[in-house]
């Protein structure tokens, strides 16, 4: 007698199995990121080598090339490749995958453009001499976009081992590059930069190589109001997000000196490694809650995500507050010390609710549950424009990205639980 189908409301089932291989491929991503992160991490050691003002200006360029959406732009890829895998539908992907490509060079030129029009105001309002590491940094955004791109369709592929290889390969050519400039040729943020530029280079090679079969199969024409409906959303939140990680070191550079800009950004390169550390829990659930989401399983991956990144973040924030001032001094020198010290609890603190928000806010967008995305889109504008308002100091300024890091999870979880109640309730009656 064959067996009864499983009811839409029937609980999810736990397979050892894949629970096994979840976590072999996050433990898979945790290492290549942390050892990724440590490499593109360790480029900041070169600052005992540069005065202070130039390792601001590097924090500066950096900070442009962390808040492009580079991160949206991947979950939105991921998204749209776990699902096309799942519905069988490779030919509209690989059209998808190349009309993605074009649109985000499109953008990139118009930026560069603008760039050249404006090059003169931004090297002036930035205190920067040398031009050479801005062009260095534009050319940066631009696999700052691919990178993550392919990077996306090798993570909605669930090809995890690539994915972390592409990562490695990244913090490996940063580190390299940057230290041959610095240390041998002698050049400071420009440098620096270029071997940032030539990462992105080798982890993008490893990633278009890895993906070759999706993007070069013959391409089908596809839904591109479907594809804007789902990526239009998807970047706007993961922006938002993103926004909150990485606006601040922008505003600091803006209204204090290049020596206090330096100081500054040793403690928040420190802080935000905390995403380094548990970033790849959510990476990984989020093509598998899209896989299910598109095949209408269920699926209680979320909350064991949720919990093991609060736990790892809240270690992990209790040892920057004990230990980062000696890692301080032993990477950026004494000099940074002072600063650092004061303001890098309260930066850690900021980035316990943020990462539990990455959670919440990734799990919310694979099921397509996007009415969490202008509610995140205000909060970011807000903290933005707070940031205009309150930055009499550092440690200001970091206040207000702790409240507004609440905020945001706030928001997330009055979302996630609204979401939660819909999906429990049963259908109603056809009339």
């Amino acid at each position: 007698m064959p067996m009864p189908a499983e009811k839409a409301d029937s609980p999810p089932r736990n397979d050892p199995a894949q629970s096994i291989s979840f976590f072999r491929q996050s433990g898979w991503l945790m290492i290549a990121n942390i050892a990724g992160g440590a490499l593109m991490w360790a480029v900041h050691v070169l600052a005992r080598g540069i005065p202070p003002g130039e390792y601001g200006v590097f924090g500066a360029y950096l900070s442009v090339v962390m808040c492009i959406p580079a991160l949206p732009l991947q979950m939105v890829l991921t998204h749209q490749t776990a699902q096309a895998l799942a519905l069988n539908r490779g030919h509209e992907l690989a059209g998808m995958i190349r009309w993605v490509w074009g649109a985000t060079f499109v953008l990139w030129l118009i930026a560069a453009i603008l760039v050249f029009v404006f090059q003169a105001r931004i090297l002036e309002q930035w205190e920067i001499t040398n031009p050479a590491g801005l062009w260095v940094t534009v050319m940066a955004v631009l696999f700052t976009l691919w990178f993550p791109m392919l990077c996306g369709v090798l993570q909605g592929q669930q090809n995890f081992l690539w994915l972390g290889w592409a990562m490695l390969s990244n913090g490996f050519g940063r580190l390299g590059v940057a230290a041959l400039a610095v240390l041998v040729l002698g050049a400071y943020a420009a440098g620096m930069m270029t071997g940032v530029l030539l990462g992105l280079m080798a982890g993008f090679i490893i990633a278009a190589w890895q993906t070759r079969a999706l993007w070069l199969t013959s391409a089908a024409d596809f839904d591109r109001r479907s594809l804007l409906k789902q990526a239009i959303p998807s970047i706007l939140g993961f922006g938002a997000f993103f926004f909150l990680l990485t606006a601040d070191t922008m505003f600091v550079k803006a209204y204090f000196s290049g020596d206090e800009t330096g100081f500054y950004v040793s403690a928040g390169t420190l802080s935000r490694a905390l995403m380094w550390l548990v970033g790849p829990l959510a990476a990984v659930m989020f093509p598998r809650i899209v896989h299910s989401a598109a095949k209408s399983e269920k699926s209680n991956l979320m909350g064991m995500v949720l919990l093991g990144t609060g736990v790892l973040a809240t270690c992990g924030a209790l040892g920057l507050w004990v230990v980062g001032p000696w890692v301080v001094k032993l990477v950026w020198g004494a000099k940074y010390v002072e600063v650092a010290s004061i303001v890098l609890p309260w930066y850690a603190g900021a980035m316990v609710p943020l990462s539990l928000a990455n959670v919440l806010l990734s799990n919310l967008i694979a099921r397509s549950a996007f009415r969490v995305v202008p509610a995140a889109v205000i909060v970011a504008v807000a903290y933005g424009f707070a940031l205009t308002r309150f930055h009499q100091t550092q440690v200001a300024v970091l206040q207000t990205l702790g409240v507004f890091s609440l905020v945001f999870l706030g928001v997330c979880a009055w979302y996630t639980w609204r979401h939660a109640k819909a999906s429990s309730q049963p259908p109603s009656p056809a009339l």
